[in-house]
């Protein structure tokens, strides 16, 4: 999925490198897959996208959800205490002003992991100082899109549903993005992209994330 480029966001191919403002503070960016399956396409995508944004100069958050223990969202459970680890989440989510999302795509959506995250995490906890207020960690935050699949399309109807929900929690959502198609051919050994095609693709949306990102933080 690569809408055309916007005027005035970065250009990249294979002679150019981004220039980007110099900011003595390098951009904050998460990442993370909206699957914990252990030889998924997405994760590895994660990682493949971590390397590229460390690579342009990001500081890079690479954020695995099986590390955290967050139950399926109900609001009964919710009402008894919100679990240590949501908290962790959103301190997580909040601290970074910029995002990458690699979300695989179940029976044609983002997958019921990936949801019931961004459930837990958008859920105030009332009469907490700071998670009490319903728009953190979301609001203004710049987020990006991937996804990755073995089919032709690489997950692409995962982000048709996905850009809706990300911008109703009030994120700037950048508007280049990337499906990759035949995932289960696409990496290396070493797990990075093995095509030059593959790899711009991807790094024109890690370039507009922190291109964003410096303007919008």
């Amino acid at each position: 999925m690569k809408p055309p480029t916007t005027q005035g966001f970065p250009k990249t191919n294979k002679q150019q490198t981004p220039q980007f403002d110099d900011n003595p503070e390098m951009t904050k960016l998460l990442i993370f897959a909206g699957s914990t399956r252990q030889h998924s396409f997405n994760r590895q995508l994660a990682h493949a996208v971590a390397a590229m944004a460390r690579t342009s100069g990001a500081d890079v958050t690479h954020l695995e959800l099986s590390t955290l223990d967050i139950p399926l969202y109900n609001a009964d459970l919710e009402a008894r205490g919100t679990p240590p680890d949501v908290i962790r989440l959103k301190e997580t989510m909040d601290a970074h002003p910029a995002w990458i999302i690699c979300s695989p795509e179940y029976n044609g959506s983002y997958t019921g992991l990936l949801k019931n995250t961004i459930d837990w995490a958008s859920s105030p906890i009332k009469g907490h100082p700071v998670w009490g207020d319903s728009s953190k960690p979301f609001e203004g935050k710049v987020v990006g899109l991937l996804s990755a699949s073995n089919g032709a399309l690489g997950g692409l109807r995962s982000l048709s549903h996905l850009n809706p929900l990300m911008q109703n929690l009030h994120c700037w959502v950048c508007p280049r993005q990337f499906a990759l198609a035949h995932a289960g051919e696409a990496f290396a050994a070493e797990g990075q992209l093995q095509s030059d095609r593959n790899r711009q693709a991807v790094q024109s949306v890690v370039d507009q994330v922190i291109w964003a990102a410096q303007r919008l933080s």
